[in-house]
């Protein structure tokens, strides 16, 4: 058994981290793809970061819930539509069984009881602070998953954390009450009369709370990290990660049909314990999709085995020159300034692997950045004068002091003053403008 498991063991090694893809079929290469894809997945679940945060989105839900009801309430009474609120929660609950339908009248009893006017500055203050901890939890989630290590800045978050909490329940409840009243409207009910209507109205209704979910998490994707995500990376997300929660409320409502036994030892405490059970799940599918649109995104982070993308010494030269001869073609032909994320993802690198580089970049007087938000990349002086051997030399330079890089070996000095002259000889005279001109020029649209 022990011979056996080894053998496997190395076959799976052989083939999914000592294959080239490149090198392989088209089938090969798909099933090289979904089994790094599986892998990963499976260490991100394993060794806890993801689980973790999909604990702490469970305790934060729970403390924020009724006082984001109440103000989703609140603007949606105002529009007239706050009656869809329990409908939409006892689809959403569901999975719970007859729970669900007993937890969703506890709630929106919360929801009606919770009078705002009478909450005082402070009460009111908390009750905002609760409502917005919720999304800046879900964002700092979302940005550990990107490998984003800057949250947005203050103006920005207020901005968009209130479109998330005041437009987008207007635009879930309207969607949703508008998709009820089409398919119980007159004119849906004639046509189902007639057999072949009858037959696409049936797979509408059953394809439609998919295709509903697959929508909302691709939003998410899209709108909830601080960076650039492509809209396919959000669309491959959202599709799988729509249709596993949809599967899993399946599920866990049969889960909870069969757990018998767990309400005679809970008693009436099994609810809340089934509803944190099913807000785990929840976020912990939405956390997976959004690592699925992460690696959509990035696929070169499918070829480490842990997710990490380490980057080389030559990685980072040929990236630091990619991304000065992107900003001087746009800057040199009148094209819209890049900013980080767009060019990460012009460069298909992780923005969190790309700012360092533009970082020294910028130290070193090469560039420069506004204070727009967020801020545009342009050259800090004539790309004329900077050069490729400039550019290389603000890489391979250590930030570490002088004093602390002495070499051990006294031949390895001469060494490194032979790769200097060398690459001097070579590169000396070819500039960032050299290197524009040899691209193709941009097409204009004749007015």
């Amino acid at each position: 058994m022990k011979d056996w498991f080894q053998r496997s063991s190395t076959a799976y090694q052989r083939l999914v981290w000592e294959s080239d893809p490149a090198q392989a079929s088209p089938s090969r290469r798909m099933l090289i793809t979904v089994l790094r894809l599986l892998h990963n997945l499976a260490l991100a679940l394993t060794e806890g970061p993801l689980t973790l945060r999909a604990t702490s989105l469970v305790y934060t839900t729970l403390l924020s819930l009724v006082p984001l009801l109440a103000v989703s309430f609140s603007v949606l009474k105002a529009l007239g539509v706050h009656n869809e609120m329990a409908p939409i929660l006892n689809h959403l609950l569901q999975p719970l069984g007859s729970e669900g339908r007993e937890l969703t009248r506890y709630i929106i009893t919360f929801v009606n009881n919770m009078k705002v006017a009478v909450l005082g500055s402070v009460g009111l203050a908390i009750l905002i602070y609760t409502v917005v901890s919720l999304v800046q939890k879900v964002e700092e989630a979302f940005n550990f998953i990107w490998r984003v290590d800057q949250a947005r800045r203050l103006v920005r978050r207020f901005s968009d954390y209130l479109s998330v909490i005041v437009v987008g329940p207007v635009l879930a409840f309207s969607a949703l009450g508008i998709t009820a009243t089409v398919m119980g409207s007159n004119a849906v009910h004639r046509l189902s009369d007639f057999y072949p209507f009858a037959v696409a109205i049936d797979t509408v209704s059953r394809v439609l709370p998919y295709v509903l979910i697959v929508i909302a998490f691709t939003v998410v994707y899209m709108f909830i990290p601080n960076t650039r995500v492509r809209f396919s990376a959000a669309l491959a997300g959202g599709m799988v990660g729509g249709i596993f929660w949809q599967s899993a409320g399946w599920a866990f409502a049969a889960f909870v049909a069969s757990s018998t036994r767990y309400q005679l030892i809970y008693s009436s405490f099994a609810i809340v314990i089934m509803f944190m059970i099913w807000l785990y799940v929840s976020w912990l599918v939405l956390l997976l999709g959004a690592q699925i649109a992460y690696y959509q995104q990035y696929p070169a982070m499918l070829n480490t085995r842990r997710g990490h993308w380490q980057l080389g010494n030559r990685e980072q030269e040929q990236i630091a020159i990619s991304a000065m001869v992107l900003i001087g073609y746009n800057f040199f032909y009148q094209l819209p300034w890049w900013n980080g994320d767009d060019l990460a993802a012009r460069l298909t690198v992780p923005a969190i692997a790309l700012r360092p580089i533009l970082e020294r970049l910028e130290r070193h007087g090469l560039l420069s950045a506004t204070c727009a938000e967020p801020p545009l990349l342009f050259p800090a002086r004539d790309i004329d004068t900077i050069t490729v051997l400039s550019i290389l030399e603000v890489v391979r330079t250590s930030e570490v002091p002088a004093s602390m890089a002495k070499p051990t070996v006294e031949q390895s000095e001469e060494i490194m003053k032979r790769v200097d002259q060398a690459m001097s000889t070579s590169l000396a005279q070819r500039s960032v403008k050299d290197l524009v001109a040899a691209q193709r020029p941009p097409v204009r649209q004749s007015v």
